[in-house]
């Protein structure tokens, strides 16, 4: 990922000093199981432990023998001498990879759930403070029925803490090793080996593996950042609907000397949100070659590996930066109720065109009679521009069913917000 798109301890999780770091760690563990069973001596373990690794000398034996792990035992070798001759040992490469990589995708996903409860928290506290205040709902982009703007953020309540349950769950699919030697047979370093470092690093066993940890982990790992991605990508959506001009009922923040566009000095574009939509776009691609990645050739091929060195670290730094991108926006957001209220009546009442055509079925009227009566008045208030009750006022197959309390008592906002608190209720809110 670019650094423009890259937070600091996120990028660290998949730097290579992590990367080689997190082989080495692997590689101990394996020593320090063996030694436990008496095919290291001690002396020789006290030494492994202090191994170390030279980044700038892995990159000069990579150039020379074209394998990466290779590279990285030699490396390793420099710094202990003799002893290394227990490094790797019965291990194929990825044994120490795979189980490497998911240290770094748990940590991954430890900074992410730290983010997406930034995030609920922010949205929550919104969602609180704007749980009575007035606006628009609408489907097709078209004013339906009136709401809460609270309520329309509580639903993201609700969405974020499934994403939070979705994230452990793919963690804890993710949390899991392999040291079972080539093709997975354990001929050549045993289950009871593969259960020590395991334990020692944290991480359950995959029970049968191949030559390489099954990628319907890894599948299911990205796909849950897409998932998540696809989230803030819709409440993005809709704070920069609400942004636009003919709307502005929100607004993202717009700090001091922040310039909106380059030959425009009046512009504020919702360009934060913007970038949380696009990112979201690469989300969803990674996940489909994350999903590509899952049918290897037997036990194993390596044509998985060059997609992952892209999309796993990609999909952890972008998710990580959209989370903490919305997170500031939520806090700073600009919420406008009186542009709301000028919204709901720029539809000429016609909101309450469902109460009016309930209140005709109740008075004898069958549903498609009193259906066409609504109907007509509205559209004769859309083309004229004036007062849905103005034209019920004026239709006699309206009034000699409905007096004008009757019609007073519909066009009533708090009929569509007395179970406003019954769904915070739920949420456990307030």
């Amino acid at each position: 990922m670019i650094p423009r798109y890259s937070r600091p301890e996120m990028a660290q999780v998949w730097s290579d000093e992590r990367k080689y770091g997190s082989w080495l760690q692997v590689e101990i563990a394996v020593c320090e199981a063996w030694s436990e069973q008496g095919v290291i001596p001690k002396e020789a373990l006290e030494k492994i432990r202090n191994a170390s690794i030279d980044i700038e000398r892995i990159a000069e034996y990579e150039a020379e023998q074209h394998h990466d792990f290779n590279s990285f035992l030699a490396s390793v070798a420099d710094s202990l001498g003799e002893e290394s001759r227990f490094v790797h040992l019965g291990l194929t490469s990825y044994d120490a990879e795979d189980t490497a990589l998911s240290l770094r995708l748990v940590d991954a996903a430890t900074l992410l759930e730290r983010d997406v409860a930034a995030l609920l928290e922010a949205v929550e506290r919104q969602a609180l403070e704007h749980k009575d205040t007035l606006c628009m709902g609408r489907s097709h982009g078209i004013h339906a029925e009136p709401m809460t703007f609270g309520l329309k953020l509580a639903g993201w309540v609700d969405e974020l803490r499934r994403s939070a349950q979705r994230l452990a769950d793919a963690k804890a699919g993710i949390a899991v090793g392999k040291i079972s030697g080539p093709v997975g047979t354990h001929a050549s370093v045993s289950p009871e080996i593969e259960e020590a470092v395991c334990k020692r690093l944290g991480l359950a066993v995959d029970a049968v593996s191949t030559q390489v940890i099954s990628r319907d982990r890894h599948a299911h790992f990205v796909a849950t950042l897409a998932t998540i991605g696809a989230s803030l990508d819709r409440f993005a959506t809709e704070l920069r609907h609400l942004q636009r001009t003919e709307v502005m009922e929100t607004e993202e923040p717009f700090g001091e000397g922040q310039a909106g566009s380059s030959s425009m000095p009046h512009k504020r574009n919702p360009e934060k949100l913007e970038r949380v939509c696009g990112l979201a776009r690469l989300l969803r691609g990674y996940s489909m070659s994350a999903l590509e990645n899952v049918a290897l050739w037997h036990e194993r091929d390596i044509t998985h590996s060059s997609v992952e060195r892209v999309i796993l670290p990609d999909a952890c730094l972008a998710l990580d930066y959209m989370l903490d991108l919305l997170t500031t926006i939520v806090r700073g957001l600009l919420v406008y109720p009186e542009r709301m209220r000028e919204n709901m009546e720029a539809s000429y009442g016609l909101p309450f065109s469902q109460r009016v055509l309930l209140a005709l079925i109740d008075t004898g009227l069958s549903r498609q009679e009193a259906y066409k009566i609504v109907q007509r008045n509205a559209m004769q208030s859309w083309k004229q521009r004036r007062p849905f009750r103005e034209s019920l006022d004026a239709d006699a197959e309206v009034t000699e069913r409905l007096s004008a309390d009757v019609l007073d008592g519909l066009f009533d906002y708090a009929y569509y917000t007395r179970y406003v608190d019954e769904s915070f209720r739920r949420l456990g809110l307030g």
